[in-house]
């Protein structure tokens, strides 16, 4: 059963760790054989769910030694039904393959949550296409329709939330939205930003969170900004506008590459963690109500030892 579908601690002034760019770390890192950046598909051996528990193991240990909440994202994140077809999975593999992902991170909640870090599970979902490129943009009612189909499987797991991750265009962020206020699920919208702050598309942030609020009746608990460093968008979060304060989480990259130097390089750009950490604490000191922090693409543990240090500073 879920426990905080109807009450996320995460919307308290409580911060909160996520964890770091695990698919990265994965294939630069441990050098295991990633298809598609799927890492879902630890799940088909023990090996595999033994490395996933010990990767979230590790940063759930860093928010408890610092009394902060956690919120354990599952490795869904290509396990829709086009990625998940690529990776050589059947529709009803898909489906079991995403209720064991969820299962871990609610086992690993029993295991470890205390009452001073409270632990939120969430049924993680990304871009049907790349996240980087618009590729064969669908409708919002497409979106709606086809990430309904994985939003249905968290619905019946004990998945508190869903936050669909890597959204690069305004039609798909408000097909999940509706697809998960559909099914009963809160939902959290995480967009992707290139090197002048704005999504792919063109649309500035402030443009796709007020449209896709005005678009589903404000559905999203609240938003994020994932895989971009914050020197990308620092300038769009210095206005002192009401659309901000619905932006409650980050989970930057480590490099300051754009996505289409990172699409090509062949090495993983780790960046300068304390350097980071200081970003999220002059983010934060800016931005209160800032209280869902982790990584991206190129970060991992160092990064969020730093990000930790540097915003329990800040909270203090």
């Amino acid at each position: 059963m879920a426990k905080y579908r109807s009450n996320l601690p995460q919307l308290a002034d409580k911060l909160f760790l996520t964890d770091s760019g695990f698919e990265t770390t994965l294939v630069f890192h441990d050098g295991i054989d990633l298809p598609c950046f799927a890492s879902f598909d630890l799940m088909k051996n023990a090996d595999g769910v033994a490395r996933t528990r010990a990767y979230y193991a590790r940063h759930i240990a860093m928010a408890k030694s610092n009394g902060l909440g956690f919120v354990l994202e599952s490795a869904t994140w290509r396990a829709n039904p086009d990625w998940g077809r690529k990776v050589g999975y059947s529709l009803e593999a898909l489906a079991d393959v995403n209720r064991r992902c969820v299962g871990l991170m609610a086992d690993l909640r029993r295991e470890h949550e205390t009452s001073q870090s409270p632990m939120v599970v969430s049924g993680n979902i990304g871009p049907r296409g790349d996240g980087y490129r618009i590729d064969n943009a669908m409708t919002a009612k497409e979106a709606q329709d086809y990430h309904g189909w994985q939003i249905g499987v968290f619905r019946d797991t004990e998945a508190d939330m869903v936050s669909a991750f890597t959204l690069n265009y305004v039609e798909e962020a408000i097909g999940i939205a509706k697809a998960a206020n559909a099914s009963g699920l809160p939902v959290v919208i995480s967009f992707t930003l290139e090197t002048d702050g704005n999504l792919p598309s063109g649309q500035t942030l402030k443009e796709a969170i007020e449209q896709v609020d005005r678009e589903t009746g404000a559905a999203p608990a609240y938003y994020m900004i994932n895989c971009a460093h914050p020197t990308h968008f620092d300038g769009a979060l210095r206005r002192k506008e009401r659309w901000l304060t619905r932006l409650r989480g980050l989970r930057a990259n480590a490099s300051k590459r754009s996505h289409a130097e990172l699409d090509t390089a062949p090495d993983l750009d780790i960046g300068d963690p304390v350097e980071l950490g200081r970003h999220y604490r002059d983010l934060r000191a800016r931005m209160k109500h800032l209280t869902v922090l982790g990584g991206c693409c190129g970060t991992d543990h160092r990064h969020l030892e730093q990000i930790c240090i540097a915003c329990t500073e800040v909270a203090a």
